[in-house]
């Protein structure tokens, strides 16, 4: 009977030299694990250099070397290929797997413990003493480098001790239990640090972008700031930027841990490592490369693997401490009972393990969780110092406030044009701008649905404004500089009127038209609909002080932080006005968490005992910030609190388990209640029973 196919039928989707796109039909759904296969086995094919499966887009992508197969050869084959198989397609191995820890050692230490007296006793003790090598060149390897009594040097002392005794029961599921703990620790490690990577998505090596008229595929290496990149449904967003034109649904899970799709159309913003699960998008490029979200993101995984929390230094200290309290408990026990058994028995159990992983592992899994929940943690010690942090402060534009723009009056200085009319001019001109005031008006003028004036050719001035021409006259939309110095239009009449909205902390966009001010649109940021949940969760969570600084008017700030329910507020700062207000507050004994979005924003979030930047925030402050939000929601600032309040009690549980199982057991054995076999299998068992509560989720 023939093995079910993987693939029912293969499309043809896209192709260059060296990677082709198929879109498949299976015959059913195809679970994690057989995803995994399958794309090992893909992998293993003549000539694939890489494989990359995707089941919601039923997308399969192959880069490969073309010298060696192509796209028809390798349709071929992958509809040959059966859905479960132990050998890999094309006669040819599948790649290196990782082997067990120390198999041939755990392997023989129970095929010994097995065997019973079917052996002579010195042909079972060269055996074992054979499986333990590695255990005894670790504990001489410690002693010689002078790195002490640690807890290898135990572990040799204990099998070593079985053996003299020649106690083969003891000795050989001393040297089992030792491999099969080694061996699920380094599983458990390694498990961890992969739940973290899987945060990320790979990037296709190949960009379709648009130039001169022209669609064509690069390396995502050549890809520049300002190209149209094409993407279309399976593929993964290759860059950061606006989207200019089509629609799609976009999966932004691997960015924000939100699992439904987005519609993205004109004006939203793609990011990298999002994958298109439906539609066609055509991008205008910001940020690529290294300076993609996932680029980034990728650098601070690798960086949080490798930072420890001050509770995991002094966790290892403390287990490197207390080996020597145990080599002496069992020298006592020894002098005290004149029994090697026991003594023995002492040494089969010590802190080390549990306390040296379970820290570290329970604060990725934290972090795993944070990622998950739209929250990048750069390392243990953030999530510890968040955890430990009383006052929270925290900026107001873009962070508090959602820092998109609405248009809140439209004041008209000529009676022939209505207030309506006047926002729909502005954005008939703005509406080819992607500035968020631009996006703003033409926001208004969709709701007013009123006209729309035919313009020639919009001008934008950088950083002034934008200038065309309707029925024969310049208009003019921009700031007061750009409408009154560069065109010289004269605003000093109108300054009773616009001097109080100024004042206010109002935004104006001032509108000229034919040499004369026509009228101002007032533009507001407004309050985050979650900013006063969050403070009032904050609270909830422990922080004992809430504090909010901006740039904004007094009257204005004084006026939201009443709203919010502020213990203080700072108004009219400028950015290095905000870190010295953080240095007072940390003079004054504080633990302080800033929270801020904008360039002006770097040197607080650099001052304060951990920083939080907010997804929108400007490079400068992601790249500082302790903490990033990938998605733009201030409740992720609670829900990370949160988190790291739940890992730091993880920790702290997993300590005093580890501290008083591990003290019950030696006692046991001191006192002759345990052998060396039942000391091993319930200090082992017990290590790797920690470990596992350590990652749960």
């Amino acid at each position: 009977m023939s093995a079910t196919r993987a693939f029912s039928t293969l499309c043809l989707r896209s192709q260059t030299r060296g990677r082709a796109r198929f879109c498949y039909t299976a015959p059913r759904r195809f679970a994690a694990e057989e995803i995994a296969d399958l794309t090992r086995r893909v992998s293993g094919m003549s000539g694939v250099l890489e494989a990359r499966i995707n089941s919601r887009a039923a997308s399969l992508v192959i880069l490969f070397n073309a010298e060696i197969t192509d796209s028809e050869r390798l349709r071929a084959d992958l509809l040959a290929l059966p859905l479960s198989e132990d050998r890999a397609p094309s006669g040819r191995a599948p790649k290196t797997v990782r082997k067990p820890v120390r198999l041939n050692g755990m392997s023989g230490s129970l095929a010994v413990l097995l065997s019973g007296n079917a052996l002579p006793t010195s042909a079972r003790l060269f055996a074992l003493a054979c499986c333990a090598q590695p255990t005894f060149a670790r504990g001489w390897r410690d002693l010689r480098s002078g790195e002490g009594l640690t807890s290898h040097v135990l572990e040799a002392a204990a099998v070593a001790i079985s053996l003299l005794r020649r106690d083969i029961p003891s000795a050989s599921a001393t040297v089992f239990m030792l491999g099969l703990g080694e061996s699920l620790e380094e599983s458990i490690v390694r498990r961890s640090d992969e739940l973290l990577k899987t945060l990320l998505n790979p990037l296709d090596r190949e960009v379709w972008i648009e130039r001169d008229g022209q669609e064509f595929s690069v390396s995502a290496d050549d890809v520049r700031v300002g190209d149209t990149v094409i993407v279309g449904t399976g593929a993964i967003i290759p860059v950061d930027g606006t989207v200019l034109s089509g629609e799609g649904m976009v999966n932004e899970a691997a960015m924000t841990g939100e699992s439904a799709p987005v519609m993205k159309t004109r004006g939203n913003a793609a990011t990298s490592g999002t994958h298109v699960e439906e539609g066609r998008l055509r991008i205008y490029a910001e940020r690529v490369g290294a300076q993609t979200a996932v680029a980034r993101i990728s650098d601070y995984v690798e960086q949080s693997l490798l930072t420890r929390s001050a509770a995991q230094i002094e966790a290892a200290r403390l287990a490197d401490r207390l080996v020597p309290m145990i080599l002496a408990l069992a020298g006592v026990t020894l002098a005290v009972s004149a029994d090697w058994q026991r003594a023995a028995a002492v040494l089969q159990a010590d802190y080390a393990c549990a306390l040296k992983l379970a820290t570290p592992v329970a604060f990725k899994a934290a972090m795993y969780k944070a990622g998950k929940n739209g929250i990048l943690v750069k390392g243990a010690d953030a999530l510890e110092r968040l955890a430990q942090a009383d006052t929270f402060v925290f900026d107001k534009t873009g962070t508090l406030t959602s820092g998109t723009l609405t248009v809140t009056d439209s004041i008209v200085f000529d009676a022939s044009f209505s207030a309506e009319e006047l926002i729909c001019l502005a954005a008939s001109v703005e509406e080819h701008y992607f500035h968020p005031m631009a996006m703003a008006v033409v926001e208004a003028a969709r709701v007013t649905n009123g006209r729309h004036f035919e313009h020639k050719e919009v001008e934008f001035i950088v950083a002034h404004g934008v200038a065309s021409i309707v029925d024969g006259r310049r208009i003019v939309v921009g700031s007061r500089h750009f409408v009154e110095d560069d065109e010289g239009i004269d605003l000093s009449s109108f300054d009773a009127t616009l001097d109080p909205l100024r004042r206010e902390g109002k935004t104006l966009l001032y509108i000229g038209f034919g040499g004369k001010l026509l009228g101002v649109l007032v533009l507001r940021d407004t309050l985050r609909e979650e900013s006063a949940e969050v403070i009032a969760r904050l609270r909830a969570l422990g922080v004992k002080k809430i504090v909010m600084l901006t740039g904004d008017h007094a009257s204005r700030a004084a006026e939201l932080a009443a709203r919010l329910g502020m213990d203080e507020v700072h108004a009219n700062l400028l950015p290095d006005q905000k870190a010295a207000i953080i240095q007072s507050l940390k003079d004054k004994g504080a633990q302080i968490a800033f929270v801020g979005d904008g360039v002006n924003d770097a040197p607080a979030l650099v001052g304060a005992h951990i920083g939080i930047a907010m997804q929108k925030g400007a490079d400068v402050a992601r790249l500082t910030a302790d903490i990033t939000l990938l998605e733009d929601n201030l409740a992720r600032v609670a829900d990370a609190r949160a988190l790291a309040i739940a890992a730091l009690k993880r920790v702290s549980d997993n300590y005093k388990l580890t501290v008083g199982v591990n003290t019950a057991i030696l006692a046991a054995a001191a006192f002759g209640l345990l052998t060396p076999t039942a000391t091993s299998v319930l200090h082992n068992s017990s290590t790797i029973g920690i470990l596992f509560n350590a990652i749960r989720k």
